[in-house]
């Protein structure tokens, strides 16, 4: 199975890292004047408005983003509740006016760039206000595109090999990413944002449909041509990344209609820069067929780790602030402060960074070991520190002032050394290509998104500030170790207080 060719991985990963990695070229040059537009348009097709509903229903940040839900009733979302869910995914939730620029339209959940490389689709069947049908979301008119109409749930059932939870599911995202959008800016490296971006996305997902009290589970292991004919994407320039099925019906699901090919005319990017190592990577972790499915999914088994002293950290704060105020008031900030976070804080965003997804690949788990640079926060002392998550406790590697290195491992940047605190997610690469092949990038990549999605929605909740940034890769190993030896680096998220000008979101 070329999934297991774990070489296209490592050639791809250590390809694209920073700074000398040889699928990257250092004279490249990106102007925000190029940005595309950062939307799929179709033309001469069918639409239907989705209703627009704000207004909070009551659940707290911190709860929708640490519950995992464990509900075996049946549970169908009405076209309402479908519309808030899509509109707190991945809706417009911004306008902002730059000079030069005219106004740019800012999304519920950050993304590399704010270029919204990023595109939802709507699998369902009949429910309340909507006919089954296959959907792509349109975020700018808050409509949904018709791809197909039918119940076409069968046919992502069949590629995800019978998964029992997508076998009950009324409801269906699927996530895509349009390479071409952000490989703009970010070159080949633009495969590790399709994850990024994807997990800061259902980071907000997971929250809201936890608030709505419908289940999800999260699915990366289906036969990717199938979905892509689904969905009638040219596969070269938009792939499926992810799938959610979201609910419990108790209804058998009805007999699939025959998947004709269709051929809609629309835009995806106004680009069509091509990056053939992109192509590579993901054909490189396409799984061919259900039984190669199968044979794929297994969950990893977390095992603990040995830890010297640590310092246990306190209780999650009690916030009420409703997930939808966090979320329309996130945004990626711009300039710290270089004042201290409480202790208390900085032990409710690692709680809830960590609190696990439900997935095909980890249950109630998180892939990703986090490691810690202490800037400013009140009663810890500065230096470098390792999550132990099974007892909610830091354990000190290194005491000290890292202030200059946590810029320099951010790409030299004044956010991560201004920052009270930063974040990298970590995981043992080697051990996750074993297991899941070079599918399992992708899964390493998604659920270190997630968890700083998790983060992010936790600081603003907080009243803090946050930024994902990218990183000099090797570095960051190289300072964690030896604690870090053979770990990669995937995500990182800056922490602090925010100064009272220059916020603007992405």
């Amino acid at each position: 199975m070329r999934n297991y060719e774990v070489e296209a991985t490592w050639h791809y990963h250590n390809g694209t890292k920073h700074p000398n990695g040889m699928l990257l070229s250092r004279f490249h040059m990106y102007h925000p004047s190029q940005r595309p537009t950062p939307y799929k348009i179709y033309k001469n097709i069918s639409q239907i408005i989705l209703p627009i509903e704000k207004n909070p229903i009551g659940v707290s940040t911190l709860d929708a983003i640490s519950t995992n839900l464990d509900i075996k009733d049946e549970t169908v979302p009405n076209l309402q509740t479908l519309s808030r869910i899509l509109y707190f995914s991945a809706g417009i939730t911004k306008k902002i006016k730059f000079q030069g620029l005219g106004e740019m339209d800012f999304r519920a959940a950050s993304c590399t760039g704010a270029l919204y490389h990023i595109e939802v689709y709507v699998v369902c069947s009949d429910i309340a206000g909507l006919d089954a049908g296959v959907y792509h979301f349109d975020p700018k008119d808050m409509k949904l595109d018709v791809i197909r109409r039918g119940d076409y749930r069968g046919k992502i059932l069949d590629s995800a090999a019978n998964e029992s939870f997508t076998k009950h599911a009324p409801v269906m995202l699927v996530f895509t990413d349009v390479f071409a959008r952000n490989s703009i800016k970010y070159q080949s490296r633009e495969y590790r944002h399709a994850f990024w971006d994807s997990g800061t996305i259902l980071a907000n997902t997971l929250a809201i449909t936890t608030a709505h009290k419908i289940p999800s589970k999260i699915i990366t292991g289906f036969v990717d041509s199938q979905i892509g004919h689904l969905l009638g994407v040219d596969m070269v320039q938009e792939v499926p990344l992810v799938i959610l099925p979201l609910g419990i019906t108790n209804q058998e699901m009805p007999p699939t209609p025959d998947l004709i090919d269709i051929n809609l005319e629309a835009i995806s990017s106004d680009y069509e820069i091509e990056y053939p190592e992109i192509n590579a990577m993901h054909d490189s972790s396409c799984l061919l067929n259900n039984t190669e499915v199968s044979a794929w999914r297994n969950e990893m088994v977390i095992e603990p780790k040995s830890q010297s002293q640590l310092i246990q950290l306190e209780k999650k704060i009690n916030c009420n602030e409703p997930i939808e105020q966090t979320i329309i008031k996130r945004g990626s900030t711009r300039k710290f402060s270089l004042e201290s976070i409480t202790f208390e804080q900085l032990s409710t965003i690692l709680s809830c960074a960590t609190s696990g997804i439900n997935s095909d690949f980890v249950n109630n788990e998180t892939l990703s070991d986090l490691y810690v640079i202490v800037n400013a926060v009140d009663g810890l002392d500065s230096g470098s520190y390792y999550y132990v998550k099974e007892k909610n406790s830091l354990e000190l590697l290194r005491k000290g002032n890292f202030r200059h290195t946590s810029g320099n491992l951010g790409l030299n940047q004044d956010l991560p050394y201004d920052a009270s605190m930063t974040i990298f997610f970590m995981t043992d690469l080697k051990k996750i290509l074993e297991q899941f092949g070079n599918r399992g990038y992708r899964a390493a990549q998604l659920d270190s998104a997630i968890a700083g999605g998790k983060a992010y929605l936790a600081s603003y909740a907080l009243g803090l500030g946050a930024t994902g940034l990218t990183f000099y890769d090797d570095a960051v190993t190289s300072f964690f170790s030896p604690h870090a030896t053979d770990k990669e680096a995937m995500f990182l998220i800056a922490i602090g207080k925010k100064e009272k000008t220059n916020q603007i979101s992405s």
